[in-house]
């Protein structure tokens, strides 16, 4: 099979691999719509040693049941595999799994390639009529659907239901219509790229600015910098709350004296719940995340021109999708 293969330090190539074989108990997937992920990025930039050359990246997938009884099913697939008996598992905590496995990182090669295997606990099926390139969008709206969830979980009931989201990516515009779609109306997106800001007001209806001031009871961190800890140590509201979801660097920002004195509560968010996802792709389907019509699709053959433009600033859209069989 084609894929595309990250072979070291800004380096990906497109050639032929090793055919995908499944385990026992799961699903050979033909691959139709797979997105790049911010991890993605950090792994074809060096900065991720769960991720170490050569390994086949992606893990926001949808596509095609290959054989079995489910032949020809649609299915999004939710990308961590976990053994379903320890107590987070069974306590509907799959993402605090200590045996979690995700593809895209050894011993799972993932789904920038024409076909994957997943159980089929990991599948989701797609309504007909929802394309493949916005199923594909039920991993990383996912992510933020968990952090929005467990931020309003921890807003104090007596504080204003607004928010801010730092960053203008795909996390964090999925942030953004998670919580929308969770009731909070008033959400403001700082998004420092002039071509992405412009591009969240006038075709995702947000409200973005380069920078934002004054204070907010819910700032949510979709970006993960040392930068983007600190502003957000800065403008979150005495007694609110920080949702951290980013991953850009792991050290550095948060003014913890602040924290302490305003008893700001700071949430470590990591992917999902089974459950989350579940419900992500279901809010999906019935149009509650609006038309998801925000992304760039491009074949999976030019996937290392993808890369190279995303790191050069050169994408306003929060999502490039390659498609395989393009």
């Amino acid at each position: 099979m084609k894929a595309l293969v990250y072979d070291g330090i800004e380096t990906l190539g497109f050639r032929d691999v090793a055919d995908t074989a499944p385990r026992d108990g799961e699903h050979l997937i033909r691959v139709e719509a797979s997105g790049i992920c911010g991890s993605d990025m950090h792994a074809y930039l060096g900065h991720d040693a769960r991720r170490p050359a050569p390994l086949i990246l992606g893990h926001e997938a949808a596509g095609t049941i290959i054989g079995g009884a489910r032949d020809g099913m649609r299915v999004t697939i939710n990308p961590l595999v976990t053994c379903d008996t320890c107590a987070a598992c069974t306590s509907g905590r799959e993402n605090l799994c200590a045996e979690r496995q995700i593809i895209s990182m050894p011993p799972r090669e993932g789904a920038f390639a024409q076909f994957v295997a997943m159980p089929e606990r990991n599948l989701v099926e797609v309504p007909a009529d929802v394309p493949f390139g916005k199923a594909a969008l039920a991993e990383p709206l996912a992510v933020s659907w968990h952090a929005a969830r467990l931020a309003l979980d921890a807003l104090h009931p007596a504080m204003e239901r607004r928010a801010l989201v730092l960053g203008g990516g795909s996390i964090g515009l999925a942030a953004a219509l998670a919580l929308q779609a969770m009731g909070v109306e008033d959400v403001t997106i700082a998004e420092p790229n002039d071509a992405r800001c412009a591009f969240l007001e006038s075709r995702c209806d947000q409200t973005a600015l380069a920078t934002a001031t004054g204070q907010f009871p819910l700032v949510i961190d979709a970006v993960g910098y040392a930068a983007t800890r600190k502003t957000a140590s800065e403008l979150a509201q005495p007694g609110g709350v920080i949702a951290h979801v980013g991953l850009g660097e792991d050290a550095g920002g948060l003014d913890i004296r602040r924290m302490t004195l305003q008893e700001i509560t700071f949430i470590g968010t990591y992917t999902y719940t089974a459950q989350d996802f579940r419900d992500t792709a279901q809010a999906i389907f019935d149009g509650r995340l609006g038309p998801l019509d925000w992304t760039e699709t491009r074949p999976l053959s030019d996937g290392a021109a993808a890369f190279k433009d995303l790191r050069e600033g050169r994408v306003a859209a929060p999502k490039i999708v390659l498609t395989p069989w393009a």
